[in-house]
């Protein structure tokens, strides 16, 4: 097995708590959706579902809390790939939409993070459904409409790119596991089909998610906005469903591993924080 990288700093440590408790909120998000499929449980839920869930079980506050702490780091680890282009992405077209997409994650997961630690604090889940909110803001502002249609084709273009990962990406350059210090036979008999299964999955959730904002596009109904447990719901009611979303469940559980995966063995070049001080000045004093 490839030995780790050598060297790490703060933000590589933060990192690396980031990917582990974001690999966390998706094994339980896969469990949830797996134990509904097959009658066991309640609903197929999503991160926010997932949150409660583990809030009901032992140390359930605590475990919350390390989570949302968790989370912030990956918000942050997010920001910092964005802005400093920690991952050599580049100024190609598909480097910024990469890096742009980083930045969508990063108040993504913050937005979780901040959930999260008002949930282990008692507080409740802060804020409304976000989905839905957030698309009927947009509605009622001028060119709404095409926004909510374009972040819809935008989150299917995503599906595709993970679906490309997850079934493809042998044939692609950008194999899920290029990141990671693994030997080749560590990351063909176990990491690359994890990796693989998992982002095929979110592939499907993701394409389905952009199909909805499609649709409160077309209809200009913030109601016709579903997330991921809607999704999931949508996948139960086809004829033969709780295979379907057996299935979908199991790779988000296997994504949630997968992240569990990177917090241990991904190459991460984390620049310094003072680097990192720099070039966020830099990026500020560009945009004004």
């Amino acid at each position: 097995m490839t030995p780790l990288p050598g060297g790490r700093n703060t933000i590589e440590r933060i990192a690396r708590l980031g990917y582990g408790a974001r690999g966390i909120v998706y094994i339980v998000v896969g469990a949830l959706a797996l134990l509904a499929a097959i009658g066991q449980g309640g609903r197929a839920g999503n991160s926010k579902d997932a949150l409660r869930a583990v809030l009901g079980g032992p140390f359930g506050a605590v475990l919350v809390g390390l989570i949302a702490l968790g989370l912030a780091g990956f918000a942050l680890w997010r920001l910092v790939e964005g802005v400093t282009d920690a991952d050599r992405r580049g100024t190609s077209a598909k480097g910024l939409a990469v890096r742009g997409a980083h930045l969508i994650s990063a108040a993504i997961y913050l937005g979780l993070a901040v959930s999260a630690a008002s949930l282990s604090l008692g507080l409740g889940m802060s804020g409304g459904d976000g989905v839905h909110d957030g698309t009927a803001w947009l509605l009622s502002k001028p060119f709404g409409r095409w926004l909510v249609a374009l972040g819809g084709l935008g989150v299917i273009g995503g599906g595709f790119g993970f679906l490309g990962k997850g079934i493809l990406s042998k044939a692609w350059k950008g194999d899920v596991t290029d990141r990671l210090a693994l030997d080749a036979r560590a990351r063909d008999r176990w990491a690359g089909p994890v990796g693989r299964f998992g982002y095929a999955a979110r592939g499907i959730a993701f394409l389905i998610i952009g199909g909805f904002l499609v649709a409160a596009a077309w209809h200009q109904r913030s109601s016709e906005a579903k997330g991921l447990a809607e999704a999931f719901a949508l996948l139960r009611a086809q004829p033969y469903g709780w295979i379907l979303l057996a299935v979908v469940g199991s790779g988000h559980a296997a994504f949630g591993v997968f992240g569990l995966i990177k917090a241990r063995y991904r190459r991460i070049d984390a620049p310094d924080i003072d680097r990192v001080d720099d070039a966020a000045g830099a990026a500020v004093r560009a945009l004004t």
